[in-house]
């Protein structure tokens, strides 16, 4: 293991995202899962589940992925979390922070339309990240096969961004909070494996022979 990384056990309500954005329906699966452990599989859960984060100005923590369960964890009132510490830029000017961050892919400062932001505009609080359907819709797809994981950093926010014109987001309303309606899902699987996906990081279509 790398000198900068240790694990430390830290307050959630003190992690900072890096992003703009979750899925509000993937959230809510989560809260879910979560609310179906007993006491010990809970503490097994945030031991197994460490957010990887990079320590940045005035020694916070900003995460780097993760930022789905923990949105739900915030909701779920939980106190303390796990964090793995990537690197340690908290020497670092805000301004190169966020350079370097942006170098090692580990930000991604796009909001609920898919829109380029300023770093400053990213949330301060898990509590305040947009909820976007389209990031919502991209996860479903790729468990149900539509995709394969990719270990690059945000590919579903790619993904999001592909489905985004050719899905209305009233079709994407989530159906009391049970996730998303099935009909967009198996339309949005249909489209992942289709041509005009074949660009994207784990496509899982069939290449046409010329």
């Amino acid at each position: 293991m790398p000198a900068q990384q240790h694990m430390e056990q830290v307050a959630l309500a003190d992690l900072r995202p890096t992003q703009m954005t979750v899925g509000a329906a993937e959230v809510a699966v989560k809260r879910a899962q979560w609310a179906q452990l007993k006491s010990k599989a809970r503490d097994k859960l945030l031991r197994s589940h460490w957010f990887p984060a990079v320590r940045g100005p005035r020694g916070r923590f900003f995460i780097v992925d993760h930022h789905h369960l923990g949105q739900a964890l915030t909701q779920e009132s939980v106190d303390q979390v796990w964090v793995m510490q990537l690197a340690d830029y908290s020497a670092v000017e805000p301004d190169m922070f966020w350079r370097l961050m942006e170098f090692h892919q580990w930000a991604h400062p796009y909001d609920e339309k898919g829109q380029r932001q300023e770093f400053d505009a990213i949330p301060k609080r898990l509590e305040q990240l947009k909820d976007d359907p389209y990031r919502s819709l991209a996860g479903e797809v790729r468990k149900a096969g539509g995709y394969a994981k990719d270990a690059a950093p945000f590919v579903e926010f790619l993904w999001a961004d592909f489905f985004r014109p050719h899905f209305d987001k009233k079709s994407l309303s989530s159906q009391g909070g049970q996730g998303l309606p099935e009909s967009a899902v198996v339309a949005a699987v249909a489209l992942a494996r289709g041509p005009q996906a074949r660009f994207l990081p784990g496509w899982a279509g069939v290449q046409q022979l010329p």
